[in-house]
């Protein structure tokens, strides 16, 4: 007798031959089984390294006298590893390289990325940390993302935000120390955070602002705490940033309103001074066919005003005199500009009691007037209707 089809269950083909493996069980501790351990001498089963490896960075001018201070603490960090450091005043420069006491392979790249912080302004005490396993580095070079420097500079300050908040904001949600100095972003943190701080920071430079995407973090973390939505896409809940390119058209319209919010402004500062400053429209012109006369030449100008019978020295004089008074004269002009923003809008006083009382009176006999207005009106139409 044939199975019934519908009591079968239906086995996905990509996980036809998939076999339970011994960690999936609930009783396994997951957290113990992936953690990694320190890395000891005893593991270190080959012995002695055959070849010696360094590394080298410059480091800026102004960093030397912090990094003479701090340099014997930078031996003392390193040494228990087996790295050898250096510091090279003269030439301006930090290196390490293994010995013969190191043993572990990959602490030689954790000295470069030690010495590279040091170099773009982190401190000891923050930069010692890159030395454990469970810490990562990551240099992200934002000085050739914009050429304008007053817009590279804004965008630079979008990173850090108002008193440090959008930064602060960056480290709490990635738990990463970010330091912006320079034309580099110097991030310290675990690999999976380095990955979201410089996408951050690189769309912070393409005009994308840090905040969207610290609202996606958020968002995401709060995703995070809800099982049933493990397997489910999270795509609709996550913001999504949409370029807005306006169009010439746009770009006047705002522009004009721009300029009469600032007309309107000044009106309000000072009305005498903008209904002057209007610019009278130049009567038209008549057209006529002949030349217009001939302009007198300097020389004619100067034996007019006699300026032309007047020594070198006079002339220098006159001519000096002349130019300290339109000088004084634009800078009464400008100071006069400059005192408008700063003119006090008229105010109105707060009206007294006699005046309340008054107001308050003249509307009760209004309203009287106009019931009594009413009242007439009704007994006209009564009277027209009989």
């Amino acid at each position: 007798m044939a199975a019934n089809p519908e009591e079968q269950p239906v086995v996905n083909k990509n996980k036809r031959h998939r076999k339970e493996k011994p960690w999936d069980t609930d009783d396994i501790d997951h957290v113990s089984t992936w953690k990694i351990d320190p890395f000891q001498p005893v593991d270190n089963k080959g012995g002695v390294f055959t070849d010696e490896s360094s590394f080298a960075t410059l480091f800026p001018k102004y960093r030397e006298k912090y990094l003479r201070e701090v340099w014997s603490a930078v031996t003392k960090f390193l040494d228990p590893h087996g790295i050898a450091c250096t510091l090279d005043l003269v030439h301006g420069s930090m290196s390490v390289r293994t010995t013969r006491k190191t043993f572990d392979p990959y602490i030689i790249l954790k000295a470069r990325d030690l010495i590279k912080l040091l170099a773009r302004g982190v401190a000891i005490t923050q930069a010692q940390k890159v030395l454990q396993d469970d810490v990562a580095c990551d240099i992200i070079k934002i000085g050739n993302l914009v050429r304008n420097k007053e817009r590279f500079v804004k965008r630079r300050q979008r990173i850090i935000g108002p008193d440090g908040s959008t930064l602060k904001a960056i480290e709490l949600l990635t738990q990463c120390y970010v330091l912006v100095q320079g034309n580099t972003v110097s991030v310290m943190g675990p690999y999976k955070s380095l990955k979201e701080v410089r996408r951050i920071v690189l769309d912070c430079m393409k005009n994308i602002h840090p905040i969207y995407r610290i609202k996606e973090l958020m968002i995401r973390r709060e995703l995070a705490k809800d099982p049933k939505l493990a397997t489910e896409s999270w795509d609709r809940f996550l913001p999504k940033f949409r370029k807005h390119h306006l169009k010439t058209s746009e770009k006047t319209a705002k522009k004009n309103e721009q300029l009469a919010a600032k007309e309107e402004a000044r009106k309000a500062a000072d009305p005498d001074a903008s209904s002057s400053a209007k610019k009278e429209k130049p009567a038209k012109k008549i057209y006529t066919p002949f030349p217009p006369p001939q302009q007198p030449r300097k020389v004619d100008l100067q034996l007019e005003s006699g300026e032309y019978f007047l020594k070198p020295h006079e002339r220098e004089a006159r001519e000096t005199q002349q130019r300290k008074q339109k000088q004084a004269e634009a800078t009464l002009k400008r100071r006069a500009e400059r005192a408008e923003a700063f003119v006090a809008p008229e105010e109105e006083a707060a009206p007294t009691v006699e005046e309340k009382r008054k107001r308050r009176h003249a509307e009760a006999d209004g309203e009287d007037g106009k019931a009594k207005s009413k009242k007439k009106k009704k007994k006209d139409n009564a009277a027209a209707d009989t």
